[in-house]
């Protein structure tokens, strides 16, 4: 069965985008023409159980400077960017919470949710100066309403800062690409993609590093 709209933007006319029929990985990619977003239909994604326990092999430790280090990609030009004292939220903050930490000893103030292991929907009754998605909007299955809520949260003149693999737009990049063979790898966002969501959102958008996007709320 064929897909009628995009996950993101609404747009109709999304076609099949690439078919991997591989032994040990088949699914289907989508592509939308309109924002470019590429995604995985509906019925190739992972279980709530297949999601939680690829999530339980991931060791995020604060403790762990590595880690912190890889977080430091988003973490060091965003908080170039913050005003003292800034009031922020980190979205998927994952098993072990680490980037809020990070800001937190920065000066800032800070709320964390993640729909797995510290699922409290009254963080989005907030504004923020500031939110933090690292390694999370890959495993949306519904990144326009996702998506949507966090910018109805940000605070005018506030950041929103993503982390997350960028996909070329190209069939052979794609099918070579390591990226997407995690099962709850199931949205990729093209640069073109990123562009459409600013342009949607009257906002402007930064490539400070190669998977940090920043985007900076109108005021």
């Amino acid at each position: 069965m064929g897909i009628s709209s995009c996950i993101l933007c609404d747009g109709t006319n999304v076609q099949l985008f690439y078919r991997d029929q591989s032994d040990h990985y088949a699914s289907d990619y989508y592509r939308c023409p309109n924002c470019r977003l590429i995604f995985v239909p509906p019925k190739d994604r992972p279980s709530t159980d297949e999601e939680f326990e690829r999530y339980e092999t991931h060791e995020n430790d604060p403790e762990d400077e590595g880690y912190r280090n890889f977080l430091g990609q988003l973490f060091n030009p965003l908080n170039k960017l913050l005003k003292p004292e800034s009031k922020g939220l980190d979205f998927g903050s994952g098993p072990g919470p680490t980037l809020n930490l990070m800001f937190e000893e920065a000066g800032h103030e800070m709320s964390i949710y993640d729909s797995f292991y510290d699922d409290d929907p009254s963080v989005f009754d907030e504004t923020y100066d500031f939110i933090t998605a690292t390694e999370v909007v890959e495993h949306l299955f519904h990144p326009g309403k996702e998506l949507e809520r966090l910018w109805s949260c940000l605070r005018p003149g506030g950041y929103l800062g993503i982390m997350t693999k960028i996909a070329e737009d190209d069939v052979p990049f794609f099918a070579d690409w390591h990226y997407r063979l995690d099962i709850t790898h199931v949205t990729f966002y093209t640069k073109d993609t990123f562009y459409w969501l600013a342009d949607h959102w009257n906002a402007s958008v930064d490539f400070p590093a190669d998977r940090v996007i920043i985007f900076q709320k109108s005021g």
